[in-house]
This record gives structure tokens, sequence and C-alpha cells, in this order.
């Protein structure tokens, strides 16, 4: 009978702990299916400030055991400093690798140095901005790779941004001191203006031994085709000066093959038209080379107009009644239908955009 007492006495001391760890456990799967499990589809930019809130509800959660736990108030104070001291020593050892990438994360969301679709140039990578996550930043290079960022690394190196909203596009070339800059320019500004440059201009940033440095700039409204507006520029350029018989060449060059001395090295202008294609030039190489980003970005832009339309139609329902305002609510649920598909599918045509890029 007194063994039955025992473990009867015992138990009830277990008790509270059993109920606890039970409520605790089941809110923690409950709030991790909810927040995370439920939206599978969402990239590591939706998920950053759900994982966020799920480590806050985990920290409460040990905390609750441990203040059930069957011991006194001095034994329990001491598991709670333990744990503490615990926590510290995690933070101090892993600093410079989980919690340091945290924080850094959490650091790049507050100053927003870059968004989504913004073109990037950190160290010795550039790319465009693909996915913001919780421990690195993705971008997609110029050559389509996916390229993973720890988030420390983009607070502790200087980071350039290129707003998609337009960018300066530049490109250098040297000429001999026999051409005189005032016959240079004009050929340059015009490269410009044909390659749909606005705003351009020339400078001289170096009087070599041998060569002028010349640099051609030119503002592009839309900053997503840089790649191919910089080829452009290339290309109007040796149009432009070659057929004003201009030689881009060293000052210093020594051609081995025997010519005429008054051969000039000026190719001949073609004579063929190229193909009139049904898709824009100007647009294909970034379809290729930066579709997740391209994708991000406007899925993105979708669900922010549709979230500003639902806002104004609600405003005009407050304010309606009868028949049209059961209109207006119609028209809002099928804004927010819209919405909840492009959550739901964004994640699929994002993953194979990403196998595509990593079999690149």
């Amino acid at each position: 009978m007194g063994f039955l007492l025992e473990v009867r006495d015992a138990f009830a001391n277990i008790l509270p702990l059993l109920e606890t760890l039970l409520v605790v456990g089941l809110a923690l799967w409950g709030a991790n299916y909810l927040l995370i499990l439920r939206h599978g589809g969402l990239g590591n930019e939706k998920l950053f400030s759900r994982q966020l809130v799920m480590l806050g509800l985990t920290l409460v959660g040990v905390v609750a055991v441990v203040l059930a736990l069957p011991v006194n108030e001095g034994s329990r104070n001491q598991i709670i400093a333990l744990l503490g001291l615990l926590i510290s020593g995690v933070f101090a050892f892993s600093s410079s690798n989980i919690f340091a990438n945290l924080a850094s994360g959490i650091l790049l969301r507050i100053t927003k140095p870059f968004v989504i679709g913004d073109f990037i140039s950190v160290g010795k990578h550039f790319g465009r901005v693909a996915e913001r996550g919780l421990f690195d930043t993705e971008i997609q290079s110029e050559t389509g790779e996916l390229i993973a960022l720890p988030n420390t690394y983009l607070t502790t190196n200087p980071v350039s941004a290129l707003r998609s909203s337009g960018a300066l596009v530049s490109a250098s070339l040297s000429l001999g001191y026999d051409v005189h800059h005032a016959q240079v320019e004009p050929l340059l500004i015009k490269a410009a203006e044909s390659s749909k440059l606005d705003d351009a201009f020339v400078q001289i940033l170096e009087l070599g031994n041998f060569a002028i440095t010349y640099r051609v700039s030119g503002v592009l409204p839309e900053a997503k085709g840089l790649i191919t507006a910089r080829s452009n520029l290339h290309k109007a350029i040796l149009d432009q000066l070659h057929g004003a018989g201009i030689e881009i060449m060293s000052a210093t060059i020594m051609n081995q093959r025997p010519v005429d001395s008054g051969y000039s090295f000026i190719p001949a202008p073609s004579r063929t038209r190229p193909v009139a294609s049904a898709v824009e030039p100007e647009k294909i190489a970034e379809k290729v080379l930066f579709d997740k980003a391209e994708l991000a970005q406007q899925l993105q832009e979708r669900k922010a107009e549709l979230a500003e339309s639902v806002e104004v139609l609600q405003q005009q329902a407050k304010q309606a009644d009868g028949d049209e305002k059961d209109r207006l609510k119609d028209q809002i649920e099928q804004l927010r239908d819209e919405r909840k598909q492009l959550e739901k599918a964004e994640d699929e045509p994002l993953k194979a955009s990403a196998s595509k890029g990593s079999s690149v």
C-alpha cells in the first residue's frame, strides 16, 4: 500500500511536466505545420519570417518545460541559468557560421541594400538576386549559374546594387593619339544612342604613354536588359568607329603578316541582313541567364499589385451598399484567390529554373 502511495505521489509530481510536454509538443507541431509544412511551395524569401517565429516559439517551449520540472525553485533557477549558458555558448562558438548568418540575414532585411530582381556586385561575384533566405542569398550569375552567398559575406563586403528600374551601362576602349578626341566623342555618343541608352556622355579616363582611354556611358531605362545592352553598346562602338575609318588597335601593335603600308584593319560591312526573329533579340539573353530571378521578381510585383487592388476595393466596399457592395466583395475574393494560387504555384517554376541553372 505504501508503495502505491509513493507511485501515486511520484506520478502526481511529474504530471504537470507530462502535460506541459504534451501541450508544448502539440503546439510546436501545429505551428510548424501551419507556418512551414503547409506552405512547402514557398521559397526562402517567404519562409524567412516564419522560421524566425518557429525559433522563438521553440525557445518559449523549452523555457515552459523547464518551469514545469518537478524540482525546487533553487534547482529550477540553476537549470534556467545553465540553459542560458548553453545558448550563450552556442552563440559564442557558432557565431562565425549559423547564428552570424542568421543575424546578417535579419540585418539585410532591415537595411534593404537590395531586393529581389536587383543586379548586385560583391567581391568577384556579379549577378541578379533570385532569392533571399534565412542564412544565405542566392544570385543568378551572367552564365546562368545559381550562386548561394552567405549573408555574412554580404554584410562584411561592399555591395554594389543596380536597381531593376534603371542602370548605367558603360564601355571603355583605348585609341591612339593620332585620332583627335573631338572626332571620337560624337561617334561614341552616337553609338550609345543607337543602343537605346539615354543621357549618353563620354569621359577621358587616362592619357597613357601610347593611347588615350575613353569611356562612354548611358542610362538603360530598365536594368533587366543589362547584359544585352552592354553587348549592343560594344557592337555599336565597333560599327561607328570602323564606319568612320578609325582603327581600334593598340598603338604598339606589331603585326607579323606582310601587308601594304596603306592597308586598314577594318572589316568590310556586312551585306547580309539578319533574319527577323519573332522574339525580341534584346531580351533573349536575359530570359536565359536570369530566368529564376526574373520569375521571382514578376511574382512579387504581381502579388504586390493584387494586395494594393484588394486594399482599394475594401475601402470602396465600406462606402458602398446593396448590389454594388456585393460586387466589390466578389472582386476582392477573386483577387485573393489569384494571390493564393500564385503563392501555391510559384515554387514549382522556381524549382524548374533552379534545376536548369544548376545543370549549366
